[in-house]
């Protein structure tokens, strides 16, 4: 007898390793490299490989197998975020060079806060379907990090280069030893020894950070020249130990250099001018994959505006904490930093800054078109882990962005699976749903060619040949949905808001006087409250965390103008849901 159960599927997950065949039987597949749907064909998998794929019709599926129905579902390769950094968390904290906060929060702190969550924040990529990542910059702490989450194969696959070798480094960045994500390139001996000394932590790839600083244009192109022997050595040595080179360089000048000396991998687009048909000819000659990044800059201007905004989508999914601290630049301009941030947010609100922001996205857009169209291979990717730019969730709105800019969805369904998968000459091993690949694919409810939010409704999503139990995947702890609904709230998203609530939730004054019941009456009472006042934000003062239930000390402004509520909230949960709210006035 057929089991058509999708509780097998989950029995399967909680195995070591199923080595029987798996059927999943007609699906309609997402073919990313003749860039077509091929409806009514059966998968078989057996253990991490696909064994098999063809029409539905010329497959006799023996009695007694583990068959996964999959009529009605779409079947994409596992996608991959080509541009992700787990040394920075995505918060407001994590690049003291931009915006230096570390009076608040110390900086050897978020960078025990992004080691000690790399692993969750894995997680929340695999829930999203992206099976791998790939992380340009990391630090040797990072490199080890990466080899122990490897041995966990229901994890996705992180390909990781060391320290950034760069021509500039922060100040904020140095003497941090293993943690230091920069390695400095002063001259022609230091090329060699920056490579070779990352060689013992095994790097998939080295990474060049291309930076020309100050000047008028003529100044940076000498300097750019001036560099090159420098950068032309790095690149030929990682060469020599069979490591490709990315290289950020965002200046087309710059990149050009790069590319003519060597660069496999621009893992930025070009800002400052619209590149020429040449440009385009050199990179396509030169097999050079480019990740357009177009979401990454504008999250830090917004942040610098007080601008700050995130959808449902990213609320309910990003990590509650990072994506918490970009809502405290709300209370923080009260600080000793308040000259420092309203500077900023005067600055980014000036319609001269507005303006030229504008013009370099549509630079950006605008050479993301020439250059697909001119056949460079594009990769999609976040830069994940920049201030503003949260792991996993931000995944989405950059690849809307790239159909902003004038790209099909076919091509973007490509620079989201097999392209990245060619960056390191890994098309052989995924990418693709053809037989001999990793068992690394997603099954979705919807066609994502039509839409591209389809991407996100997601059935299942399967590594290494496991399924992934995405409802419990990401630990749910009291304190992250306390900071869900909190983030929800400053965010005055409603649906998000409800998400970590109970159906029959119920709220007190404390300590007994029942004023709500039920979802329903939430929504009514915060739907008013959010559309009331835009300015509502609730910072935390002080929490408690005990068994299943959370006490947060809070100040809430916003509701009348110069005034402040002080409260305590009590949140009791149960069943991993928000069941009972006690306020204290």
């Amino acid at each position: 007898m057929k089991i058509k159960i999708k509780i097998i599927i989950l029995s399967l997950f909680c195995i070591c390793r199923f080595q029987a065949q798996v059927y999943v039987q007609n699906i309609t597949i997402a073919d990313v490299i003749h860039k077509k749907m091929i409806p009514n064909q059966t998968v078989i998998m057996n253990g991490k490989v696909i064994t098999a794929v063809k029409p539905s019709s010329k497959i006799k599926i023996p009695e007694n197998s583990h068959i996964i129905n999959g009529e009605g579902k779409f079947m994409i390769p596992g996608m991959t975020d080509s541009h992700v950094h787990f040394f920075q968390s995505g918060g407001l904290y994590t690049r003291p060079d931009a915006l230096d906060l570390r009076k608040h929060i110390p900086y050897e702190k978020e960078i025990s806060w992004s080691q000690n969550h790399m692993e969750d924040l894995m997680k929340r990529y695999l829930k999203m379907g992206i099976t791998s990542v790939i992380d340009p910059g990391a630090t040797y702490n990072f490199l080890k990090l990466r080899d122990v989450l490897k041995e966990n194969e229901r994890l996705p696959s992180v390909y990781m280069s060391g320290p950034l070798i760069t021509t500039y480094e922060p100040e904020v960045f140095k003497n941090l030893d293993k943690n230091e994500p920069f390695r400095l390139l002063t001259s022609m001996n230091d090329a060699k020894k920056l490579v070779q000394e990352q060689l013992p932590y095994h790097p998939d790839f080295i990474k060049i950070w291309y930076i020309v600083q100050g000047g008028d244009a003529q100044k940076k192109k000498d300097e750019t020249k001036r560099l090159e022997p420098m950068i032309k050595a790095v690149i030929d040595e990682a060469h020599r130990n069979n490591l490709k080179v990315a290289v950020h360089a965002t200046e087309r000048f710059t990149a050009e250099t790069a590319v003519q000396n060597g660069a496999d991998f621009l893992v930025h687009n070009i800002e400052d001018e619209i590149v020429s048909a040449d440009f385009v000819q050199l990179l396509k000659s030169k097999k050079v994959i480019v990740c357009p990044t177009l979401t990454v800059m504008d999250n830090y201007y917004d942040t610098y505006a007080q601008k700050t905004s995130y959808n449902t989508y990213e609320l309910q999914n990003a990590n509650p904490e990072s994506i918490g601290s970009m809502y405290d630049v709300k209370h923080l301009i009260y600080t000793s930093d308040s000259t420092m941030l309203n500077k900023r947010k005067s600055r980014f609100g000036d319609p001269k800054v507005k303006a030229y922001i504008s013009k370099t996205d549509s630079v950006r857009m605008v050479n993301l078109k020439k250059l697909a169209d001119g056949g460079v291979l594009i990769a999609a990717g976040t830069d994940a882990g920049n201030i503003g730019t949260q792991h996993a969730s931000s995944f989405i709105r950059e690849l809307k962005a790239m159909k902003e800019s004038g790209m099909e969805e076919w091509q973007i369904l490509q620079s989201a699976t097999i392209n990245p998968a060619r960056i390191l000459n890994k098309d052989k091993q995924y990418g693709s749903i053809e037989t001999g690949k990793a068992a690394d694919f997603v099954l979705l409810n919807a066609n994502p060619i039509t839409n591209l939010d389809h991407l996100t409704n997601i059935d299942w999503v399967f590594k290494n040949g496991l399924p992934v139990d995405r409802d419990h995947i990401i630990k749910v702890t009291p304190e992250s949905l306390a900071q869900q609904q909190l983030n929800a709230y400053n965010a005055r998203d409603i649906e998000a808001f409800l998400e970590p609530y109970a159906d029959d939730v119920e709220m007190y004054l404390f300590p007994s006087k029942l004023i709500s019941k039920g979802k329903d009456a939430m929504r009514k009472t915060y739907s008013t409250l959010f559309e009331a006042h835009p300015d509502l934000h609730c910072e935390i003062k002080q929490r408690i965390v005990n068994l299943n239930t959370v006490i947060d000390k809070e100040s809430v402004s916003g509701m009348r103008p110069g005034v402040k509520t002080e409260a305590t909230a009590i949140y009791e949960i149960k069943n991993d849901k928000i069941s009972k709210v006690y306020f204290l006035y």
